[in-house]
């Protein structure tokens, strides 16, 4: 794999000493306090940032073609405005000649629900084949399932892409706002280590089993048991559900498939500095709760109260502050009102989503605030999808639009991971890994081994009114990006760690234009059809009907 080695040796082997009592450690653990930041003093007019993480999309898997969709009949038109920039997507040679044994192939809204791709470390390097980016069916291809055959998942269909008609709403976001078409996850890889770089900047030290694949003496973590015996610290590489927190498999008296952290992350640094934030995700209050595959529903003509093919809504491992002893909400316990929401007590800033929407509806948002949908409608395949997720999205940022706040707020949509879906642009590589799960990664490990990256691309998009209108950037970011423009914007360029990525991140500011904030009306889009509603600006007329 070819790549700009940026960084070498970038940080020693971490040892981690009395491992079982940290993770004894109470969740308030305090902090050196930082030079607290007075209430609306940051370094740009963004007094509130919103970052909504959804589920497993590459770049080209969503916006490939963008700005051009094929409009059939009988779906909600896409025509884009004729100043629209162009993207690093799919050209002429890439649809048609393209390298794969498979052929890009445009997928329909009636193909939304589709198979779930493979998307581990080694395999997303395996399709990337050392930068020749040539083997996706061979490397990342999705099975059909046996339980759920509703699934769209032909032969080749890790490389296909989805257009204007079914994205929609992200298609007509990015036409009055920013995007950015070079942006990439920080590692390969799956859901937890997207994750945890948003939240930490970085995948280690994870404390973790000593059973663990050993390369050179250093451990890299698994589902493995973070307690007991000979436990170790290691590198995440995959998913395991966080030692704090009692919904995680085993519940709370089995930690047999957990895994915890041991460094700082984000929310450490703004509670030092006394900024309010919250992670708000769905399902977070009963996490037994489930609703029906709604796609599976539309495509099948199921009555979804009688749907059996239900997904959870909460998902532990998505939820990347529970990782932590000084951030973590165990219990999932309430706030003790919607005043405290972002502020420090008994919920330790993990919540809800119907937590945001009042602390919205009160007039009392946090600063930093990261959004997760239910897992039916965080858009990842399989058991999510396009049009699931364009409801969850457009019913969200219409509310937001319609806060006090949004005037000084930001939203920022992006991905935890590709999915292993087909994208044609290889990242630099940042920091490369030589261990049993790599693939022509290098031959030396800088810093701590698997953490191969820059992983796939990603999409991202910015709307403020402070984004710039119909901007497309080209400037490289990955996921740290959102982590260092918190640490520029409120805490005066703090970083997490020497060794996190967040000090090499590159910087979102490109899609702001913080001197001409727009005024008017909200952009508000219909959530079946992704189109503006009547009145909307730029809107001739009310949205076609879904088909």
């Amino acid at each position: 794999m070819r790549g700009q080695r940026h960084l070498a040796s970038r940080f020693p082997v971490l040892v981690v000493v009395a491992i079982l009592g940290l993770l004894a450690l109470p969740t308030a653990t305090v902090l050196a306090q930082a030079t607290p930041v007075a209430a609306g003093a940051t370094a740009t007019p963004i007094q509130h940032l919103i970052v909504i993480f959804d589920e497993n999309e590459s770049f080209d898997h969503y916006f490939g073609t963008y700005p051009n969709a094929t409009n059939p009949a009988g779906e909600p038109a896409f025509r884009a405005a004729a100043d629209t920039p162009s993207v690093n997507g799919l050209d002429v040679t890439l649809l048609t000649r393209n390298p794969n044994s498979s052929q890009p192939v445009r997928l329909d809204r009636r193909h939304a629900l589709t198979c779930d791709q493979n998307h581990e470390y080694t395999a997303e390097q395996q399709a990337y084949d050392r930068g020749l980016l040539d083997r996706f069916p061979e490397g990342t291809q999705g099975s059909p399932s046996t339980t759920n055959p509703q699934q769209f998942c032909p032969p080749g269909i890790v490389m296909d892409y989805f257009d204007g008609n079914t994205v929609t709403a992200l298609w007509t976001y990015a036409q009055h706002f920013a995007m950015s078409d070079n942006n990439f996850g920080t590692n390969f890889g799956p859901s937890t280590p997207g994750a945890l770089h948003l939240v930490a900047a970085d995948t280690a030290p994870a404390v973790c089993g000593p059973s663990n694949i050993v390369f050179g003496g250093v451990p890299v973590c698994g589902a493995k048991p973070p307690s007991g015996p000979g436990a170790v610290t290691g590198t995440d590489y995959s998913d395991a559900d966080p030692y704090y927190d009692d919904c995680s498999k085993g519940g709370p008296s089995d930690k047999s498939q957990t895994m915890a952290f041991t460094g700082r992350n984000i929310g450490d640094l703004l509670n030092a500095a006394g900024v309010t934030w919250g992670w708000f995700q769905g399902g977070f209050d009963d996490c037994s709760a489930k609703h029906p595959n709604v796609a599976y529903d539309r495509v099948a003509g199921i009555d979804p109260a009688t749907d059996p093919h239900t997904v959870t809504d909460y998902s532990p491992h998505h939820e990347p502050f529970q990782y932590y002893p000084s951030t973590a909400n165990p219990h999932h316990l309430r706030p003790t009102s919607v005043a405290m929401i972002g502020h420090m007590d008994r919920a330790n800033h993990q919540y809800d989503l119907t937590d945001f929407v009042a602390a919205g509806k009160a007039g009392n948002l946090p600063a930093v605030s990261f959004l997760k949908a239910p897992s039916y409608q965080d858009g990842h395949p399989g058991y999510s999808d396009p049009l699931d997720e364009q409801t969850f999205l457009v019913d969200t940022l219409n509310s937001i639009q319609q806060f006090p706040e949004w005037s000084s707020t930001a939203v920022i949509i992006t991905y935890d991971d590709s999915d292993g879906w087909y994208d044609h642009v290889l990242g630099p590589i940042i920091n490369h890994s030589a261990t049993p799960l790599d693939d022509g990664c290098g031959t030396t490990n800088d810093g701590a081994p698997a953490r191969c990256g820059y992983g796939p691309r990603l999409p991202f998009l910015v709307i403020s009114p402070y984004a710039k209108t119909n901007y497309v950037d080209h400037a490289l970011i990955d996921q740290t990006s959102i982590a260092r423009f918190i640490e520029d914007n409120w805490l005066h360029g703090r970083r997490i760690s020497a060794q996190s990525f967040d000090n090499l991140a590159g910087s979102i500011t490109g899609m702001f234009d913080f001197a001409h904030p727009r005024s008017g009306p909200p952009l508000l889009l219909d959530p079946a059809t992704g189109e503006p509603t009547s009145g909307a600006p730029g809107t001739p007329g009310a949205a076609t009907p879904a088909s």
